[in-house]
């Protein structure tokens, strides 16, 4: 584990659980910016591997009051949640841990909450 970083094992492939993300977020009314398709890219200039997407999502009712009081908030904003499969087969969803970028950027303990929407979608997408 590094630190900043939460991971879980999704019971889907990535294909699959990146649907059903995109599925939640639709959902929920949070808006999908893109999916960046990096083992696609990579498959693009020659190189190989695992199938790796990662997911920017977000929220502006969510997000600006994070970056009113502590603008740096906005380089890791929107959200983000990386889904990978691992050498041995299984899928994993990794994001940043709301507490770490608190520490990291100085907003107001009382709004990490408005960063709890990428644990509660990797989780959902995972089961």
């Amino acid at each position: 584990m590094h630190e900043g970083i939460k991971t879980l094992t999704s019971h889907h492939s990535v294909d699959e659980t990146v649907t059903r993300l995109e599925t939640l977020l639709k959902e929920k009314g949070v808006k999908l910016f893109y999916i960046v398709d990096h083992s696609g890219e990579a498959q693009t200039a020659g190189l190989t591997m695992p199938n790796t997407k990662l997911l920017i999502f977000g929220n502006p009712k969510a997000g600006t009051p994070l970056m009113l009081p502590a603008p740096s908030t906005a380089l890791d904003l929107p959200l983000k949640i990386l889904v990978a499969e691992t050498p041995d087969g299984t899928t994993q969803l990794s994001w940043n841990d709301p507490s770490w970028l608190q520490s990291r950027h100085g907003f107001p303990t009382d709004l990490e909450a408005n960063l709890s929407a990428a644990a509660l979608l990797a989780g959902k997408a995972a089961e």
